[in-house]
């Protein structure tokens, strides 16, 4: 049998197979998705569960001149492999590779840049209203997942494109998945429409009945519409996406070419906003993600035959967090913790077991989450929110109005901070230090190693008061970086080295850098005052500025963008004190940092020990 995916360069390749070559064609993707993913890592069972949709897709519409938004976006490899990225497939997520996520730099099928959930509805819709301004004429369609549906922008989305006389398709993938099983009323309404086949069969039934009487004319066309309205009131109420203006088409098996061709072929002539609604398996053809999606919904590289991944078993800074919450959540009755669809990747698996009502996973939805943790704050529980940095960039305003402003005792375990690495721009977490930082109330906390977090959480959850962050990086770190019991300490840093030549300020991950570049530098003949700073927010005014005025050199050392981050805090209070020194901020520049290994981009940004040891050493000898 000849293989169809070798001749595949653009989705024009696609609309000269017949049916069963398209099947086949599939069959030939998710192998393919299978073998190249178990080497590089990736999401690899939301793939598997839309590649039918993807080629139904593109056997129906015209890319690039229709517009296709890939929510979240990483459920967009099929469309990467079909858009002519195959060859270039084994360096998705690596350095100077191609993106996991859509990136219109990469490619002109990739309509609008994604990367976070629930935004494709929004921007198909301003797509589409720009196009109808312009005189144009194109589809645009939204492909969104029943997790990212969750989110409350899709929603406010929604809201708007069903009252628009905009055409647009918005198309759900439901497998009942974001990436752990979904939760709340959404799910529960989606499941019943699932269960509902009764209606379809006979709506149809109807439609072909009316169809073939003679003469049927606008009487005929009323009374069949109110006729489905009735059955459709009297077998199921209508779905709220009916509700909200959309011409719903659903459910459909997502695997059924045919049916999915037949459907989006219609979808495209309707006038006005179509919502189809499309059922599939996530993991769909590898047993092991079938079984277990959570698993491969970012999966490391792995054997195919057993599904193991091939890495290390040790602990990250993600499971030290976790373990530390169970021990006091025995002693703090009122410690509850919040998650916003990530109890895995936040370490809160086991919490959520040992303690479910305490346990709370909000879904995909950072701004409701963070407004919650404060009324539990007001009314006297000790809420955790754990959450990834990226992500809780999305509740900056509830962070300062419900939070900070009332002054609220709400935690913030900020995990993948700084460098995530292979999600690239989208998921980087160097900004949370600079819109942390300039909150009022905030404090800010950065652990160097496990025993530092277990401690600032203790803190944090046990004596301090108000609103209080404590970000880490993705990954592993040393348990015990430091050969010292010193307690946490409001506001209080730590001195790790002296020396009269230059004074290194850093926090978290970025201490065992600067630690390993003082110790290269006094090789040099270079003595460093290296302060573990500890609190990001407040700084230990008294020890920077001490150690300032005795090296009158200062370098900063951060894994944040440097615009507004540590060197910021520290260069404001040297400035509001008078102290007059040289000064240089080592972070990330004002850019979005592209995906790699994080060993690569500390290197690329000359963030290794070896280049600050260098940077530094050229900086004192100027």
């Amino acid at each position: 049998m000849n293989n169809i995916l070798e001749g595949i360069r653009s989705p024009e390749d696609i609309k000269r197979l017949n049916i069963l070559q398209l099947q086949q064609l599939s069959s030939e993707v998710r192998e393919f998705l299978i073998e190249s993913v178990s080497k590089t890592g990736g999401h690899l069972a939301s793939n598997l569960g839309v590649v039918e949709l993807t080629i139904a897709l593109h056997f129906v519409f015209d890319s690039p001149k229709d517009k296709i938004i890939w929510d979240v976006g990483h459920q967009s490899y099929v469309h990467k492999i079909i858009t002519g990225r195959r060859d270039r497939f084994g360096t998705i997520r690596k350095f100077d590779g191609i993106s996991g996520f859509p990136k219109g730099g990469e490619s002109v099928h990739d309509a609008f840049d994604t990367g976070h959930s629930s935004t494709s509805v929004s921007a198909a819709l301003g797509l589409a209203r720009a196009r109808d301004i312009l005189g144009e004429r194109h589809s645009v369609i939204s492909v969104i997942g029943d997790g990212a549906l969750t989110g409350g922008m899709s929603f406010e989305a929604l809201n708007d494109a069903g009252r628009s006389p905009n055409n647009l398709i918005v198309i759900l993938n439901d497998n009942d998945y974001s990436i752990r099983k979904n939760i709340g009323g959404l799910s529960r309404h989606l499941i019943r429409v699932r269960a509902e086949p009764a209606y379809f069969k006979i709506k149809e039934g109807v439609e072909h009945t009316f169809v073939r009487i003679p003469g049927a004319g606008k009487f005929f066309v009323t009374a069949l519409n109110n006729v489905k309205d009735l059955i459709k009131y009297t077998l199921m109420r209508r779905t709220i996406f009916e509700e909200l203006g959309f011409k719903y088409y659903g459910p459909i098996d997502g695997h059924d070419l045919h049916d999915l061709i037949d459907i989006l072929s219609k979808a495209r002539l309707m006038k006005g906003p179509v919502f189809v609604h499309v059922c599939t398996q996530k993991g769909k053809g590898y047993r092991h993600a079938e079984e277990n999606p959570h698993v491969f919904h970012g999966i490391a590289p792995f054997k195919i035959e057993t599904g193991e991944t091939i890495k290390n078993n040790s602990i990250s800074f993600s499971d030290v967090f976790g373990q530390k919450m169970l021990r006091l959540a025995e002693r703090e009755r009122t410690l509850a913790a919040i998650t916003a669809a990530m109890p895995d990747g936040t370490g809160l698996t086991e919490f959520s077991k040992r303690y479910p009502e305490r346990f709370f996973d909000v879904g995909i939805a950072e701004q409701h989450a963070v407004t919650c943790a404060a009324g539990m704050a007001k009314n006297g529980l000790k809420p955790v929110f754990a959450v990834y940095s990226s992500f809780l960039q999305r509740a900056y305003d509830q962070i300062i109005h419900d939070v900070a402003l009332q002054n609220l005792h709400v935690i913030f375990a900020i995990d993948r901070a700084g460098i995530v690495g292979e999600d690239g721009e989208t998921h980087q977490g160097i900004y949370d230090l600079s819109f942390l930082g300039h909150i009022p109330n905030m404090a800010v906390l950065a652990p160097c190693d496990y025993k530092e977090l277990e401690g600032m959480l203790e803190y944090a959850v046990m004596e301090h008061k108000g609103p209080i962050a404590i970000r880490y990086p993705r990954g592993e770190g040393k348990v015990r970086l430091l050969n010292t019991d010193e307690p946490v300490i409001w506001h209080k840093g730590l001195k790790i080295c002296e020396g009269d030549d230059v004074t290194i300020v850093s926090a978290g991950s970025m201490v065992e850098a600067a630690l390993r570049a003082a110790a290269e530098l006094r090789e040099k003949g270079i003595g460093a005052d290296l302060i573990n700073a500890r609190f990001v927010k407040p700084l230990d005014e008294e020890m920077i500025i001490g150690s300032s005025i005795k090296t009158r050199k200062v370098v900063t050392v951060e894994d944040n963008s440097i615009m507004g981050g540590l060197g910021s805090g520290v260069s404001g209070i040297l400035s509001q004190n008078g102290v007059s020194v040289r000064m240089k901020m080592l972070g990330f520049p004002d850019k979005f940092v592209k995906q790699g290994a994080r060993s690569e981009l500390f290197r690329k940004y000359r963030l290794d020990p070896d280049s600050l040891a260098d940077e530094i050493s050229r900086f004192v000898k100027e």
